[in-house]
């Protein structure tokens, strides 16, 4: 795992297979009290605003974004140069190369850009959509460190957020959290993808837990709430690091030069402050996500309503729409949502809003809602088998849904 300098601020840490080395001792992923790092059921309902991006459509790094560092970072015995000649901005993407060229006594050039003393947030949804090398040696991250490691906290006090790691030629993409807790502890997990195609790779970090995404879709969860065991760290301002590394403890020394250069690609980075609330959001355009991860789709009108859509297109986009009498419609295509009065499935073919396409928005305690149709009765997703009902007397797991995730 990465070490960090104060004066240098480089290195990233990872979880693999669940175990991780720290100054030569492996350290468990669950060590400390391992109540600080239950996974929650935390899905929000949730309002998004965008504070913060950097696209990439210029030619050149924006610095008022970034700094880019300088020489060999010390940790990991890691084996590239870092230069800002390896940074470049080109076809809307920001561009870092690895290549086998000898600067400073490495074998290896390379860059890494972080936000350090020009950007830095605490909670929000922090993303970026990117394509990965799959190249033996290589060590790809985006990830944020805690402003105060500059500052006197050092690592790990500071705290570190690994929203994505990948290294070698895996499939499998690592996200991971890091911190103090008497000693160096840590908790994470991976998920499989498929690293040479671009995804989105995020974090959505509020007061009480940090998820990870990869497509939107959840693979792991911490628990930060109340500072449990000592994870008050992640109560407090960080900063975003982009970064290619060459060789290392997860890698190893052994580098694929037949391969170099090559690059990661990072199309754009965006932070959004989420806004989590009771109250439906009137007027915006959202997303409903079933327990069985699939989207709520409209169907165009065309026939009953389903949830079974792996990702939202125009049919899985819904305005909520105030309906009186502290009611909300759905719109979709132009047309709204019928509870068909849980007679028959649900469609979205109604021109206008009457009594059974009014709904009260239920906020439930875990973070998701619900919908109950003017008979009394809940929307279910039916877990995407068959088409969505409006038919149930309570909430269970099929009435919940999740509100753009």
């Amino acid at each position: 795992m990465r070490k960090h300098s104060l004066r240098m601020l480089v290195g990233t840490s990872a979880f693999i297979a669940f175990s991780l080395f720290f100054n030569s001792c492996k350290k468990d992923m669950h060590s400390g009290d391992t109540t600080a790092q239950t996974e929650v059921v935390t899905p929000r309902a949730v309002n998004y605003q965008l504070i913060w991006n950097d696209e990439f459509d210029g030619t050149n790094v924006n610095t008022n974004n970034w700094n880019i560092d300088n020489g060999n970072p010390n940790v990991n015995h890691e084996l590239e140069y870092y230069q800002a000649a390896n940074a470049t901005v080109t076809g809307g993407n920001l561009v870092i190369t690895a290549r086998q060229q000898s600067m400073g006594g490495q074998p290896y050039t390379s860059a890494k850009l972080s936000t350090y003393g020009k950007f830095s947030v605490t909670y929000g949804r922090i993303e970026a959509r990117m394509k990965l090398p799959m190249v033996q040696g290589t060590w790809p991250a985006f990830w944020m460190l805690g402003n105060n490691i500059n500052t006197g906290a050092g690592w790990p006090q500071c705290g570190e957020i690994d929203i994505m790691e990948h290294v070698n030629t895996s499939n499998n993409t690592l996200g991971t959290m890091h911190w103090n807790s008497g000693g160096h502890v840590q908790y994470g997990n991976s998920t499989t993808t498929t690293p040479g195609d671009f995804h989105v790779y995020a974090v959505e970090w509020d007061n009480s837990s940090i998820r990870w995404y990869v497509d939107n879709t959840l693979y792991v969860t911490g628990n930060i709430a109340n500072n449990i065991n000592n994870t008050g760290a992640f109560h407090l301002p960080f900063f975003i690091i982009l970064n290619l590394a060459i060789g290392g403890d997860l890698p190893g020394s052994a580098v694929n030069t037949g391969a170099l250069p090559t690059s990661m690609l990072v199309d754009y980075v965006r932070v959004y402050s989420l806004n989590t609330s009771s109250a439906p959001p009137i007027g915006q355009t959202i997303t409903l996500k079933g327990p069985n991860n699939m989207y709520v789709s409209s169907e165009n009108g065309t026939q009953a309503m389903t949830c079974n859509r792996p990702t939202p297109q125009g049919w899985e986009q819904f305005l909520v729409v105030d309906a009186g009498g502290g009611k909300v419609a759905l719109q979709s295509m132009n047309k709204y949502v019928s509870s068909e009065n849980g007679v028959n499935p649900i469609t979205c073919n109604r021109a206008t809003i009457q009594g059974w396409e009014q709904f009260n928005w239920i906020s439930n305690s875990d973070g998701t809602i619900s919908l109950q149709g003017n008979n009394g009765l809940f929307v279910s997703s039916e877990n995407g088998t068959q088409p969505m009902t409006c038919n149930r007397t309570t909430i269970d797991g099929w009435e919940k849904f999740r509100v753009n995730q």
